[in-house]
Order: C-alpha cells, then structure tokens, then sequence
C-alpha cells in the first residue's frame, strides 16, 4: 500500500472524529480533524507511518517506537482516540465470527505452560532493577497507588494502598497469608512487618525472586516472610488470606476460571481473598482478549485484561467465594501513572547510559502515556475485589457497607482523594 493511499484512508478514518480535535503536521503543512476539545497534535516524520498507523495499535506503537511519528502530549493523543473508538469498536463486533476463530487458534498455538510463562513475565519484570528503581517510588510497588489526599507523595501512596489492602483483609499476627505475584516485595514486607502475619509470596520472575529473598533477609523477616519460586498451579498447603495484586492480568483469558479456582482451594473454608485486578470494559472484552495489541506484543507478552463481568462469572463458576465488596481505584491510577512517567522521562539520560536504547525509551513512553490515557477515559480500569469463603466472619462484613459511589470518567487533572468502595455483602 502507497503512503498516500495509506494516507487517505486514515484521513477516511479521522473525519469520523466526533469528540475533540487532531492536528497533523507533515512536510510543513497542517491538517486539522474534529473540532473542540481535548486538542492532540500529531507531527509525522515518515510517509511510512501511515502504513503502520492502519495495522492497530500494534502499528501505531512501532511506528512511535521507529520515531516515525512524534507528539508533544502521547497522552492527548491516546485520549482523543478514546474518545471516538466507538467506530471502530462497532466493525471490531461485527468482524468477532471471523475473528473468533482466528483468536482461538492464536491460543491454542500459544499454551500457557509453566516455562511459556517464565519467559513471557521475564520478558517484563526481569528487565533490570536499574529501569524500575527509577520508574517507580523507593518501595517498588508496581501497581495502582491510593491518594488519599491531593499532595501525597507517590511514595505515601503506595503505603497507603498496602494499608488498604491489610486493612480489607483485616490481617494480625495469627494470619497464615498467601501472596501470588511478589512483585519487589513491598507487601509482603508491610504486612509482616506491620502486621505481624505470616506472609508466604510466590513470583515466577527470577530477579524479583532473588531481589525478594535478600530484602527479607537483610529486614529481618526471615521467620515470618517465605519467599517462593513457583507457578500458582504448584501451590499447597491452605491460608487464611490470599492476596494478589495485579497479576491476574497475566494469567491469560483462557485461564482466569482455574486461577480462581486455585485461590479458593488455597484457603481455608473461612478465609477471604484481596484481588486487585485492571480490567477492560465488558463491550471491548470479547474483542480484545486474544487480539495482537501493543501492549500485549510489546510490554507484556501472553497478557490479558479481564472484564468485570467475566471474573465475577469465573468467580462464581470456579470457587465456593462469593464477592463481598467492590473498590473502583480507577481514578487513582491516573495520578500513579503520570508520576511513573514524569520519574521516566526525569531519569532517561541515565537510563540511556544505563544501556537501555532510543527504541526501548520511546516504546515505555509510549506504554504509561497509553495507560494513563486508557484509565483517565475508563477504556481499562483497576478495582479490588474482596471474595469470602462460605465461613469467612470478617468484622466489617457484620457492620454494614461503606457507602456507594458509582463508577465515573476520571478526569487527569483533578486531585483523587477519598473515594470509597461499594459494598455487595
């Protein structure tokens, strides 16, 4: 396909664009779509782009990546794009009986077997402590923070959000604590030591396995923290709290049922379950489960969001828990990635001496600027789930909810600070 074919079909494309307004710049001209705001400008450096700007957001990613395309404000741009994919969600739908198939043979070429998953969360975690000591707060949580007031530092937030989480369990020292997915530690670490519980965490990342061992030695923890190499289907024993922080999304869509169904045999039949998860919206799911996007070709290799919908169906198809309470942290993650990639971008020089190359750099650019975009417009979203086992007496399961408050578009502007979650039980 010629550049300007390749050109004339995005422009096709682009006046569909009914919310807001893009700009390109090309070759010393201007074009302008859409009308309003928010405004994204788009500079193309290469008739190539346009080729590549058709195939997805796959495309789109490597053409940014290549430095085909640039744009002062990635997040605008995704936003905009947010904004007006109803088109293109409504032919996505109509292509499923074609796509399905095409999905389903995608899987089955690609199982998930205890190695494949090894090297596809290496592909990620493992690589390198230099790039996400600098992405990341000083604690190395890598998920959604909770800014419980507006001039909390990244840091605070992140601590907050691991009192959250002991605070839903209600954890204390006679806890025997389950964690699938370490992560570097950090609520492992909090949980013992604040806690006094018993924390037993599993990872299939050897970095953060080995990073793990040595903070739990070097803390003082060595009595009350086990550190596991070890896929989640090789897991015995029975634990009063499990908990798992954003790493469903790892697990695949062909096996979030069984992943469910392994915590629940993980616990003790009055145990209760913290699971902190981003999801997709309900429409896109069936669509984009098995799809080749960015960030599951690039950023994390054998991925996918579940909805909403479908893990309350595997929950209730897979376990004996029923969901107890519903916490919406999406607006929250907004702020969280926005401080990721302003420590991004502030520490690149030192990342490029570090050996991380122009490519790397512009692709993890562009991964928090789609994350970021993707949560402020609730195209994802991030929620915690707490799952009771018949038994399970949780004290605040006696007293009464918290008080209700509705799903709504984040805006990224505005302070986070606060918000509660619905409760179900």
């Amino acid at each position: 396909m010629t550049g300007d074919l390749s050109r004339a079909l995005a422009g096709a494309l682009f006046d569909r664009i009914r919310e807001g307004t893009l700009v390109v710049h090309e070759d010393g001209a201007r074009r302008t779509w859409g009308q309003g705001p928010p405004t994204a400008h788009v500079s193309v450096h290469s008739p190539l782009a346009w080729r590549r700007l058709l195939r997805t957001s796959l495309g789109m990613a490597d053409a940014y990546a290549d430095g085909l395309w640039d744009s002062p404000d990635l997040v605008s741009v995704i936003r905009l794009a947010a904004r007006n994919a109803t088109v293109t969600d409504r032919w996505r739908a109509r292509m499923l009986p074609v796509s399905r198939p095409l999905q389903v043979a995608r899987a089955l070429a690609r199982p998930s077997t205890r190695s494949r998953r090894r090297t596809d969360i290496a592909a990620h975690y493992d690589l390198g402590h230099e790039l996400f000591s600098r992405m990341l707060d000083p604690t190395l949580t890598y998920s959604c923070a909770v800014f419980e007031h507006p001039r909390m530092s990244l840091e605070q937030a992140q601590r907050a959000k691991l009192e959250l989480v002991c605070d839903r369990l209600e954890l204390s020292a006679g806890d025997r604590v389950l964690e699938i997915g370490t992560g570097w530690g950090a609520f492992a670490l909090h949980a013992a030591s604040t806690r006094g519980c018993h924390v037993t965490t599993t990872t299939i990342s050897a970095d953060q396995h080995a990073y793990v061992q040595r903070l739990v030695r070097e803390a003082g923890l060595s009595d009350r923290v086990r550190v596991l190499f070890s896929d989640y289907r090789d897991l015995r024993g029975r634990y009063d709290k499990l908990v798992s922080i954003e790493m469903i999304e790892a697990v695949g869509w062909r096996h979030t049922g069984s992943f469910l169904g392994s915590c629940s045999r993980l616990l003790q039949d009055d145990g209760a379950m913290l699971l902190q998860a981003i999801t997709i919206d309900d429409r896109a799911y069936e669509v984009e489960k098995a799809s080749r996007s960015f960030i599951k070709e690039r950023i994390f290799p054998g991925g996918s969001l579940p909805s909403l919908r479908s893990l309350t169906a595997d929950l209730a198809g897979h376990t004996d828990m029923q969901l107890a309470l519903l916490h919406d942290l999406t607006a929250h993650y907004v702020r969280t990635l926005r401080a990721w990639r302003e420590r991004f971008d502030r520490h690149e020089p030192e990342l490029a001496s570090l050996g991380y190359d122009e490519r790397f750099r512009r692709l993890w650019r562009l991964y928090l600027a789609y994350c970021e975009a993707g949560f402020a417009e609730r195209r994802i979203c991030d929620v915690q789930l707490l799952a009771v086992k018949p038994r399970c007496r949780l004290r605040s399961l006696a007293r009464g909810g918290d008080p209700m408050v509705a799903p709504r578009r984040a805006s990224a502007d505005e302070p986070v600070a606060g918000e509660r979650g619905e409760r179900l039980a």
